[in-house]
């Protein structure tokens, strides 16, 4: 089987949440088992690191997974979703996985006769635990799809559990208030296996956390209780210079202001990794923390790419996300703020662009994805919130517009969905 045929089963065969929203998501965990011994249980031959949140994940993951490369180990790391190549969800020290590795496997599924019939993310994350087996890795950083307690990853016993944050997001799936959404995601609390998380803001968040813990007999700590990083800043270079307690001054590459939260968050689970006799050296985690997007290609978060004018892309998709970002587009120094702006119809949007800066211009475009709302009702929803700014069919076209616009002293935000940020990567040098 060629690369690309197998890549069209995968998007187009199977049921994908990323494509088609609600019908694409296939809650449980009896199709994972049935692929999980049709590979012979591989994600027993490694140490996994699981992480779930509602926002954070993946920075979290990247953060711990280029720790460990640092110290030396053979680490796979498998995120989702992908912005150009869908090979980028599944890397061994920062390698993507092969194109040959990619196809036999698909082939060998559809030759297989397995009685059931798996989602996207359930094959995928099949291909993942086989490929870390056969690549023998030391550690496997795992980050839930969605939600935790019913999601395709949730087979594995890990010997670390980490909760980035609670907010609220596909409730459609997950429940409708936090603490709904807390419990679906503290399933990945294992019996005995040590729990960070990252916060816990709200009572009813933590009492689900702490209840769960105790069930399963479960060490946990919340790390905004006692924060690891007790200051923050911004360097000239666009990096964050962060002091922390235990690992002096770390020079961050990932810049948004939430980083200052999943560092914090971070610090926390290598602390528990190294109670789990795990080495990891200070000059390991200051490596990390430097070089995080070289070490494992991480991209999109906070992603300072041009000055004059200032080009920041960045992935923030929730009200979540927003919430943070929106007051750091707020502190940008610049003449003009021009935002490219895309989203998932299934999100929620009003609360989301009544946390955009109403003096900025904007530019409403769709992702190439059949979830993206269209950019002229992105537009209509924009206007009664007292935003301006015109339509365009494609990323591509939104982004050309916005920087022949834009002046040397001006901003230019390009995100709101990952899917956005893919379109554009997939026409552009990054």
């Amino acid at each position: 089987m060629k690369y690309q045929d197998a890549i069209n089963y995968l998007y187009n065969q199977l049921p994908a949440f990323e494509r088609q929203g609600a019908s694409g998501y296939k809650p449980g965990l009896g199709t994972a088992i049935a692929l999980d011994d049709w590979t012979g249980n591989p994600h027993r031959a490694y140490r996994c690191i699981h992480i779930a949140g509602t926002n954070g994940k993946g920075s979290v993951a990247n953060l711990l997974a280029a720790t460990l490369q640092a110290s030396g180990y053979r680490v796979g790391l498998f995120t989702s979703p992908h912005l150009v190549d869908f090979r980028e969800r599944i890397r061994v020290n920062g390698e993507m996985i092969g194109k040959r590795t990619v196809s036999h496997f698909v082939e060998r599924w559809l030759k297989s006769g397995l009685p059931c019939e798996p989602s996207f993310f359930e094959l995928t994350t099949a291909l993942a635990f086989e490929y870390f087996k056969k690549q023998k890795v030391d550690f496997a950083v795992i980050e839930v799809g969605l939600g935790g307690r019913l999601d395709s990853s949730n087979i594995i016993t890990p010997i670390l559990s980490v909760i980035t944050n609670i907010s609220i997001d596909h409730t459609q799936f997950l429940g409708n208030t936090h603490a709904e959404i807390a419990s679906e995601k503290a399933g990945i609390i294992k019996p005995g296996v040590p729990a960070v998380i990252g916060e816990a803001d709200k009572p009813e968040v933590r009492e689900v956390f702490e209840r769960t813990a105790h069930e399963c007999h479960s060490p946990i700590v919340v790390a905004q209780d006692a924060p690891l990083v007790t200051n923050a800043s911004h360097n000239d270079d666009g990096t964050l210079q962060l002091t922390t307690i235990n690992y002096g001054a770390l020079t961050c590459q990932l810049s948004g202001d939430y980083q200052i939260k999943n560092a914090n968050t971070v610090l926390y689970a290598i602390s528990a990794l190294k109670k789990n006799g795990v080495e990891i050296t200070k000059n390991a985690v200051s490596k990390a923390f430097t070089h995080v997007c070289q070490l494992t290609g991480f991209m999109a978060r906070w992603m300072v790419v041009g000055k004059e004018p200032t080009v920041i892309y960045d992935a923030g998709h929730n009200a979540g996300a927003w919430e943070i970002q929106s007051k750091q587009l707020a502190n940008l120094k610049c003449d003009k703020l021009h935002m490219v702006l895309g989203f998932s119809a299934d999100k929620d949007i009003d609360t989301v662009l009544g946390m955009m800066p109403k003096d900025a211009i904007y530019y409403f475009t769709p992702a190439q994805s059949s979830r993206s709302m269209k950019a002229q009702d992105l537009q209509t929803l924009a206007a009664k919130q007292g935003l301006k700014g015109d339509n365009y069919t494609k990323v591509t076209d939104a982004y050309k517009a916005s920087l022949k616009a834009a002046k040397p002293s001006d901003a230019i935000f390009v995100g709101g969905s990952f899917y956005v940020l893919g379109d554009l990567f997939k026409h552009i040098k990054i």
